[in-house]
């Protein structure tokens, strides 16, 4: 798998993930779907705090420290990061953002930064197994049973068959999608378990929902970008 290197500037380290096919389930509706992949590029580990604070000049985590991962953030912080990170780099924004009328529009064509959607999570996530997880949770994630309930430096647990570090555990991650706008309206899509959850919550389908303007110390977000075609 193609990994791109840190560069001086302190753009994130990115993932080349490969294309795919994932199948998603909603509990409610008893709906299952699939999705079909392009090719995509996902950060190796969460946004940390001090990639955070570069950006937006803001420290609003509960827990502090540079290599932590930045959480405390809602959906509408890390929308308005992602276009942050596309400005410094010189990138198109993704996102037209309109926070007063709970509105934003993703421009897929852009090269900036974004977030994952779901499907795109799930499928770099499993990184091309079918099991609950990608290996054994002690090895791979931060949870309730390890993590002295406390969020930990990126990158300490091993990695999937990509190369992504903490797909489970850790932070939930903030992905694109609406969760299930016919009952929960704005709420957004959450995923890959937390620092504070039981092992049944660090699987790689589970999904959670929360209002986008929440900031919850458990939660944070990977930054994704187009590969170019």
């Amino acid at each position: 798998m193609r990994q791109t290197r840190v560069d001086s500037d302190g753009r994130p380290n990115l993932i080349a993930v490969p294309p795919g096919r994932v199948s998603l389930a909603d509990r409610r509706t008893q709906r299952t779907w699939s999705v079909d992949l392009a090719p995509y590029a996902l950060a190796v580990h969460p946004l940390t705090q001090d990639d955070y604070a570069r950006l937006t000049g803001e420290r609003p985590s509960a827990s502090t420290g540079d290599r932590l991962p930045v959480e405390s953030v809602s959906w509408w912080d890390a929308v308005r990061c992602c276009n942050a990170l596309s400005e410094e780099q010189r990138l198109t924004p993704a996102y037209r953002l309109d926070p007063e009328a709970e509105h934003a529009d993703w421009d897929a064509d852009a090269d900036g930064y974004r977030l994952p959607t779901e499907a795109e999570w799930e499928h770099a996530c499993r990184a091309g197994t079918d099991a609950a997880r990608y290996g054994e949770l002690d090895e791979i994630a931060w949870y309730r049973g390890n993590s002295d309930e406390r969020p930990h430096e990126v990158g300490g647990r091993r990695p999937n068959a990509f190369g992504l570090h903490d797909m489970l555990g850790n932070v939930w991650e903030w992905c694109w999608d609406l969760y299930d706008p016919e009952v929960y309206g704005t709420y957004r899509v959450l995923r890959g378990g937390g620092w504070f959850d039981e092992h049944w919550s660090c699987r790689a389908s589970v999904r959670r929902r929360s209002h986008p303007t929440l900031r919850l110390e458990d939660v944070g977000f990977r930054p994704a970008r187009n590969l170019p075609v």
